[in-house]
């Protein structure tokens, strides 16, 4: 079971989500992020790349409803750490769901392609990908890891590792618990699609990055950092 990645399409890539729908999706997902501790992998990434009182700008691709940045924006505030958020989303419903979401935080956002990121900034310091890069192919995972590369830009990610004992327990908990079609539907899909460890590996190595960490860890996840300063 789940020897090979699942390059079956998700509902939430789909282009007609009626707004409600992909709200309460939006909604679910943070609630499944604070329950197994998934911020806390982002976070304690940027913590380990901070190292001195200089400001930074991280961009969050595929921000969906802004809530990782939400968190971020308080983690830094607590911290003392001088970060500067964007977000970037190709979906205009993401980016108004977002800006709504964080309406009281300074956090920028941007309805656009990654790939037109330095297109709006001029310098970007960490392009920050949660839960994004199991919705992409192995190729399009490669290019946005030469993209980070080219860029001199540090990138990091947090996601799923595909792993049979979470396809069924996300499956078993968002079929019984989850108000969202889509969330049931794509909870376990995504882990479906998530990469092993070996996998990363040799995507890093096909992408032409020299310096790079992926880590194991909780729950079911991948914390993967390739450094920009090469």
């Amino acid at each position: 079971m789940l020897k090979f990645r699942s390059h079956t399409k998700e509902l939430l890539d789909g282009d007609a989500i009626p707004e409600k729908d992909l709200f309460q999706n939006l909604k679910e997902l943070d609630t499944i992020n604070k329950l197994l501790g998934g911020y806390k992998i982002s976070l304690s990434a940027i913590d380990e790349l901070i190292k001195n009182a200089a400001a930074y700008k991280l961009v969050d691709i595929g921000c969906g409803g802004g809530d990782t940045l939400k968190y971020m924006y308080h983690w830094a505030k607590r911290t003392d750490k001088n970060l500067s958020l964007v977000g970037i989303d190709i979906k205009p419903v993401c980016i108004e769901y977002a800006k709504t979401n964080t309406a009281d935080l300074p956090i920028q956002y941007i309805c656009d392609d990654y790939k037109q990121a330095f297109n709006h900034i001029e310098k970007i310091d960490f392009i920050h990908a949660c839960l994004f890069c199991h919705h992409l192919s192995e190729e399009q995972l490669v290019e946005l890891i030469q993209f980070a590369l080219i860029n001199k830009t540090t990138l990091v990610v947090n996601d799923l590792e595909r792993n049979p004992i979470a396809y069924y327990s996300i499956k078993w908990l968002t079929a019984i618990f989850s108000h969202s079609y889509l969330v049931k539907n794509d909870a376990p899909l995504s882990v479906a699609r998530g990469f092993k460890k070996k996998e990363w590996e040799a995507l890093l190595k096909k992408a032409g990055a020299a310096t790079y960490s992926v880590k194991n860890k909780w729950a079911f996840r991948h914390q993967v950092i390739v450094y920009g300063n090469q």
